[in-house]
């Protein structure tokens, strides 16, 4: 397996970046906590081949196409987090379907209303210029660091899977801490 695929828990590696990539609550609610002017700007949603080790974690075959879904979290212009989803087309006509109705909707406030969803653990890595949603996000965000920490994770509803991989930009940092939006608003 090639490592620049490999995702694990390397949160413990990353510094101050650990507080955001071990939080297993939701990250929606975590930024309209923060940010007073959250919202959600649709990239793309399409049917699409997932990436390498997208496929290989949903078992899915090259030649499988999936709903790809892709946003920005923002705080009214800053740029929070790169959200990409993946939902295979089986998801897609079960538990999962009325995900692809979205729009600029938040996803995180769908799966995590749902006490019947559950989600697996969390996984973590650098990402540089060689990875995929690395190199899709810079096409949007030209003026990135050489590296960016994300996290994803798979969650189920009826067995069926979605992954959800989240990239966090340095902007996310500078959030104010929940009690010190409150105290300004």
């Amino acid at each position: 397996m090639r490592r620049d695929l490999d995702w694990a828990d390397e949160a413990w590696r990353s510094g101050g970046w650990q507080e955001w990539l071990r939080d297993r609550g939701s990250l929606t609610l975590r930024l309209q906590q923060r940010c007073g002017d959250f919202r959600v700007r649709r990239l793309r949603q399409v049917m699409d081949r997932p990436n390498a080790d997208e496929r290989r974690l949903l078992h899915l075959r090259a030649c499988q196409r999936a709903l790809v879904r892709e946003v920005l979290l923002l705080c009214g212009e800053t740029v929070l987090v790169f959200a990409h989803s993946v939902i295979p087309l089986k998801g897609l006509h079960g538990p999962w379907r009325g995900l692809s109705k979205l729009g600029q909707r938040p996803l995180g406030t769908t799966l995590f209303a749902d006490p019947r969803v559950r989600r697996l653990p969390l996984t973590s890595r650098r990402l540089d210029r060689r990875h995929p949603l690395y190199r899709g996000l810079s096409a949007q965000q030209p003026d990135l660091p050489r590296q960016l920490w994300a996290r994803r994770s798979l969650f189920f509803l009826d067995g069926q899977p979605i992954l959800v991989t989240e990239v966090f930009l340095p902007a996310v940092r500078a959030l104010p801490r929940p009690d010190v939006a409150r105290a300004k608003r």
